[in-house]
């Protein structure tokens, strides 16, 4: 139940304000001054503070501007008069949700109460989240409470303090560059070099001179030594992206660097001796290239010592909200204008859970930093959200399965019963998540379970 408190230097009005708004469900706390008001808040969790603009000592903008101090996120409703809207207008320029103009009706009161406390609701419960992120759900960048993420943490920290070659593998945007960094800075190697490669981003010759380095006079234009990643790695990390793209014969040269730990520069004939861990990672299945003939065996068995597979997002559902809270942090600094972004509304998420996410964490970053920079509001609407992402989102929603003949009674039940199955999927068989995704109470999601006879079949 949200606790509104209500500040008015007349005392019977404060009294029966409390009084309405104790009728439509809120718990009230009243005080007669701005300086009892900000003792009340001092002590008490208040969800929203609704205040006269004009009393003595104190003002309403004065108390809004200690309020904000306080807590920048609380919402503050201003109540006014009509000689004083230019005052309430002010108020708005410095942070109040909304202003109410006197004498009003009791319904239109509640009405903004209401939907000003419901969106504190949401502003605390993210509040909460980015605790979790900071404090039990993220790994050196990587973020999420997911058990298969929770795994993925778990063989970093098995695996950082030695110099086994790790493989990792993972559609592209889930984060394997993260990893390989996460296992580098969780290792005695931290304070060498971490050097990264992308073996897809240049042709063979280049890519052989950039990781081996070549001699002076070694082709055309070659006009100094210059060292190759390999030796500019010696004693740290080497990572090398998109490993499934190296050709057969950069394969052959790499076997050899990870059989002697030795390199040769193009050009050269004196064997360097390197000391790197070696770190791969691959948005292709590897075995299936090797069955194909496209990648080496033996090779794929010396990367192979180690393996971590990153899931695509649409598989970790549950990791969308403290991403998006991560995101929000993150991109908060590039923010100009407008109060802070502190979460994203309930129709948001439920369509981030319904997306495929096929750009997977990196596409999630994207829309986020996006959002934070272009919303008005401190939470992040749809209308925010990229008009390509909408349309892309909007065209998975679908209803399936349903007869041509069936009547009206039929379709809305089999539409209730696919939502079901779907937000339970979502949330991994959680009910009270499941039950927030539908927007109903849990008690009643238990019965529409239990009268579509769902668990024992569609979970299996």
């Amino acid at each position: 139940m949200e606790t509104i408190l209500i500040v008015d230097d007349e005392k019977n009005y404060t009294l029966i304000l409390a009084a309405v708004l104790e009728d439509a469900g809120f718990e009230t706390l009243t005080a007669n001054s701005g300086a009892e008001a900000l003792e009340i808040l001092s002590q008490s969790d208040v969800d929203l503070a609704l205040t006269d603009m004009k009393m003595p000592g104190m003002d309403g903008i004065e108390l809004l501007e200690r309020i904000k101090k306080m807590d920048a996120d609380l919402p503050v409703v201003m109540m006014t008069a009509h000689g004083t809207v230019e005052k309430a207008v002010e108020a708005m320029q410095k942070g109040a949700y909304n202003y109410i103009l006197k004498p009003f009706d009791n319904e239109q009161l509640v009405l903004h109460v209401r939907k000003a406390a419901s969106m504190y609701q949401v502003v605390k419960e993210n509040r909460q989240l980015r605790s979790a992120v900071v404090n039990r759900f993220s790994f050196h960048n990587l973020i999420g409470k997911s058990k298969v993420m929770q795994d993925v943490f778990a063989v970093i920290r098995k695996v950082a303090p030695a110099s086994a070659t790790v493989l990792i593998e993972g559609a592209s945007g889930t984060g394997k560059e993260l990893v390989a960094s996460a296992l580098h800075f969780n290792s005695p190697r931290k304070d060498k070099p971490f050097v990264a490669v992308n073996c897809s981003a240049l042709a063979e010759t280049l890519l052989e001179s950039e990781l081996f380095g070549h001699e002076k006079g070694a082709f055309t234009g070659a006009i100094s030594m210059k060292k190759g990643r390999f030796e500019m790695a010696d004693g740290g990390t080497l990572f090398l992206d998109e490993i499934g793209e190296l050709s057969a014969g950069l394969q052959v040269k790499l076997l050899r660097v990870l059989q002697q730990r030795v390199i040769e520069r193009v050009g050269g004939i004196k064997p360097i001796a390197v000391n790197i861990r070696l770190i791969a990672a691959t948005n292709k299945s590897l075995k299936s290239e090797v069955a194909a003939g496209n990648f080496r065996e033996d090779l794929f068995y010396r990367l192979n010592v180690v393996p971590i597979t990153l899931p695509p997002l649409r598989e970790r559902l549950e990791d969308i909200r403290t991403l998006v809270q991560h995101f929000i942090a993150k991109y908060s600094d590039e923010r100009n204008s407008g109060p802070p972004v502190t979460g994203m509304d309930r129709e948001v998420e439920r369509l981030f859970y319904e997306y495929d996410w096929p750009g997977n964490v990196r596409e999630l970053e994207n829309v986020i930093e996006r959002a934070v920079v272009m919303s008005p509001e401190s939470i992040i609407q749809v209308s925010d959200l990229p008009k390509d992402f909408i349309d892309n989102a909007h065209s998975t929603l679908h209803m399936d399965g349903i007869p041509v003949d069936a009547n009206l009674y039929d379709t809305l039940a089999l539409v209730e019963k696919n939502m079901i199955v779907r937000a339970l999927k979502k949330a991994n068989y959680v009910q009270a998540h499941a039950a927030e995704l539908l927007g109903i109470g849990k008690s009643g999601l238990n019965q529409k379970i239990k009268k579509y006879q769902l668990f024992g079949k569609e979970k299996s």
